[in-house]
């Protein structure tokens, strides 16, 4: 405090917040006086930093905000339905957690995807099979509906995330006496426990970390395709601009308008 008033600062103490472990023993008198909060509580710009309770606490409001939307989805046309719910509620809505926070291997993201899988069905009234919810949350240019799994976007979005800052984190702490990273570390390992290459350099974009995923996706469907007509369906779904409807705003004027049938 007394380096920052000479340069002109000057501590907000009633902005001031310690962050530490539970078991963290603080000798400082000032450092005393300030409220402390657990590392398990801790977020930053909205993505809470660490495994506890704070990344418990946003997964389950992200799941219950998902669970509300289906219910309101079902008052609408179901090709507005599927816009919204592709563009808005389903993966777009945690990508910020996903990148941001440690939630890899968080139990909410298959609770998460259940209710991903209930809405869908709900909005093309069917019910579908483990292989067709998986072709149905491929990306729109690989013969799917665009309704991604966040459990398999987890592991990509991170990485991802990791990589594209590395260089500013390590001129950030470059004075500073850190230990390494364990859960990029660990990250890492389950990418490469996943039968991947890990590239290099590391890539700073999404898209590239999740291909591969993508592409075990297909293959495990194209596995289960028994006969002529479904191997026949699935290549016309994935074939150039065969799925451009759902890319269209349903305008009724220019005959964008799908009609879909509910029970």
């Amino acid at each position: 405090m007394k380096i920052g008033g000479e340069l002109g600062l000057s501590l907000n103490v009633s902005k001031r917040e310690l962050i530490s472990h539970d078991g963290f023993t603080v000798t400082d008198s000032l450092l005393q006086s300030f409220p402390r909060t657990c590392i398990g509580n801790v977020t930053l710009l909205g993505a809470p930093l660490f495994p506890g309770s704070s990344l418990d606490r946003a997964s389950s409001d992200r799941c219950a905000e998902l669970s509300r939307a289906s219910c309101r989805l079902s008052q609408i046309g179901a090709q507005e339905a599927l816009i919204l719910l592709r563009g808005s509620f389903s993966a777009p809505k945690v990508l910020h957690l996903l990148r941001c926070s440690p939630s890899v291997s968080h139990s909410a993201l298959p609770e998460f995807d259940k209710l991903l899988r209930l809405v869908v069905e709900r909005i093309t009234n069917s019910s579908l099979t483990d292989t067709q919810w998986l072709q149905a949350s491929l990306p729109i240019k690989d013969g799917g509906l665009g309704v991604r799994r966040v459990s398999s976007l987890a592991l990509p979005a991170f990485l991802a995330s990791a990589a594209g800052t590395a260089l500013l984190q390590t001129e950030i702490l470059a004075d500073c006496n850190v230990p390494e990273d364990s859960y990029w570390k660990n990250c890492l390992q389950l990418w490469s426990a996943s039968d991947n290459e890990t590239p290099d350099p590391l890539p700073l974009k999404q898209p590239l970390w999740d291909r591969s995923g993508i592409e075990k996706d297909r293959e495990s469907i194209e596995s289960g395709l028994t006969t002529a007509i479904q191997r026949a369906s699935f290549n016309a779904a994935r074939s150039r601009h065969s799925e451009d409807w759902l890319l269209a705003l349903p305008i009724v004027a220019c005959g964008l308008k799908v009609e879909m049938t509910r029970q």
